[in-house]
């Protein structure tokens, strides 16, 4: 995959925080019971290029819906 970086922000499954005190060490999703805003990362085409990286994210709630934001399929190779 090329020219993927920047295309759209990305849902993860991650509930958002305001940081990452008690966050997982071991790569593993952070989730909560009550968890009303999940967090995107990427930026995208419509955002300045600063945002298009992995390490900025943002938030929303699990039903917001845009035309700039989507998701990213992964699959474990045998």
């Amino acid at each position: 995959l090329y020219d993927m970086h920047g295309n759209a922000w990305e849902w993860t499954e991650d509930c958002y925080h305001d940081n990452y005190s008690n966050a997982p060490g071991d790569g593993s999703a952070w989730v909560d019971r009550n968890c009303s805003d999940r967090i995107l990362r990427g930026g995208s085409w419509y955002y300045i290029p600063r945002y298009a990286r992995s390490a900025k994210r943002n938030w929303f709630a699990p039903g917001d819906r845009f035309v700039n934001v989507g998701f990213r399929l992964a699959r474990t190779l045998p």
